[in-house]
This record gives structure tokens, C-alpha cells and sequence, in this order.
């Protein structure tokens, strides 16, 4: 827990509830044990889709859809999803929920390895919301980059590790210090990279907020 529990308990009181819908599939999630964004971290996404108004959003780790179909209920007529999933026994539940929700022709899901995915995208996005295998992050970021727009938003989840991204890589189990190291290395490219205006906010499981700046053509 980065942020005290009594506060993280405040701050989800506040919370109005959403759909009945979007409720539902949150609460099937929680009980099977499927990984969703916490309660902070999705008031900060509806606010960001609010504030960018985003016509094109790619998601990077659809789960069972549920970012994605919150993403839909907040983002603009006529917006499109394209969300993208590797593991296989999470795509049909992830399917049948855009299906109950009336999303087909909003969000498409794309299966497989998500580098390999990204690498056939074209265009430019203007939200991208990065929630998938957390040691691969560093390995996206050159097609997040490829893909992102001028003004476009990234969206990075999980990037504290619960805070264990502070420690030394000696304090960190041994079988968590690959995913470790490349999270260090993640944040340190994004708060470097000339192209990106990067905050860390230690919210849920910790964010990185990026926006990327005009390009200098000259």
C-alpha cells in the first residue's frame, strides 16, 4: 500500500456509483480474482478522458473489458477503443461483456502478444492506457511512442509495484527483480524522454501520467 489505508478508504466513500452495468462487471471481477484498476485509479482515468476527449484510445491488457467499457461510458460520440489481450482464457469473458454491454462496433479487441500487435497498428492515438505485463512496459515504449499523437495522453498502471520499485533490487524477491529493474528503467525513459511531459502520481498501485509534446519538425 503506498498511500495510507485510511485514506485510500476516504477517498473510495467519496465515489458515486456507475452503472448498473459497469457495476456488475466489477463486481463479477473482484470475486473471480481478475487484476482491474482500483477505485482511484479510475476516477483519474474517467477525469483524463473527460479533460482529453479522446477520439481514438488504445488499451494495452483488456482483462475482462472493464477499463475499457469505463473508458467508453466517458469518452465522446464516435470515439473508437482498440484494446488488446494475450491471455486466452480471459478474451471471451472480455468479449461477451462488450457484447452485453452493446460495444461491438465501439471497442475491438485484438488477441495476442501485444508488442507484436502494436507493431501492425497504424495512425495516431490520442489516449493510450498501458495495464498489461509490467516488465514488457520498457519493451512497448517504442511503439507507444510511434503511436501516440501530438497532445496525446499515456497512461501508465501499476508502475510502484506496491512501492516496491524504491527498493534495492537485493530487497525485492528474487523472482520480482526482472520486472524490478525494468520498471526503473520504464519510469527513468519517461521522465527523460524529450518528447514526453511525465508526473508519477503515487495513486493505487502508483500512475504515470505523460503527455506527449508538439513535435519540432524544423
Amino acid at each position: 500500500m503506498i498511500v495510507d489505508e485510511r485514506m485510500v478508504a476516504f477517498i473510495h466513500s467519496l465515489e458515486m456509483p456507475e452503472s448498473d452495468f459497469l457495476e456488475t462487471i466489477e463486481q463479477e471481477a473482484l470475486a473471480a480474482h481478475v487484476p482491474i484498476i482500483r477505485k482511484e485509479t479510475k476516477s483519474l482515468l474517467k477525469v483524463l478522458v473527460g479533460i482529453r476527449k479522446p477520439m481514438q484510445i488504445l488499451e494495452v491488457g483488456t482483462a475482462v473489458g472493464f477499463s475499457a467499457l469505463v473508458m467508453n461510458a466517458y469518452a465522446p460520440e464516435g470515439s473508437h477503443i482498440t484494446t488488446i489481450e494475450k491471455y486466452e482464457k480471459r478474451i471471451p469473458i472480455a468479449r461477451e461483456n462488450f457484447r452485453r454491454a452493446g460495444k461491438e462496433t465501439e471497442i475491438t479487441l485484438l488477441e495476442g502478444d501485444a508488442l507484436e500487435v502494436m507493431k501492425g497498428l497504424s495512425g495516431s492515438y490520442d489516449f493510450i492506457f498501458m495495464d498489461a505485463a509490467k516488465g514488457q512496459y520498457i519493451h512497448y515504449m517504442p511503439e507507444v511512442m510511434r503511436l501516440l499523437g501530438t497532445g496525446g495522453i499515456l497512461v501508465s498502471d501499476n508502475v510502484l509495484q506496491d512501492g516496491d520499485v524504491i527498493e534495492s533490487r537485493f530487497a525485492v524477491e528474487r523472482r520480482n527483480r526482472t520486472i524490478h529493474s525494468r520498471m526503473r528503467e520504464y519510469l527513468y525513459a519517461l521522465k527523460h524522454n524529450e518528447e514526453l511531459l511525465t508526473s508519477v502520481i503515487p495513486l493505487g498501485d502508483g500512475v504515470a501520467l505523460s503527455v506527449r509534446k508538439e513535435r519540432n519538425d524544423k
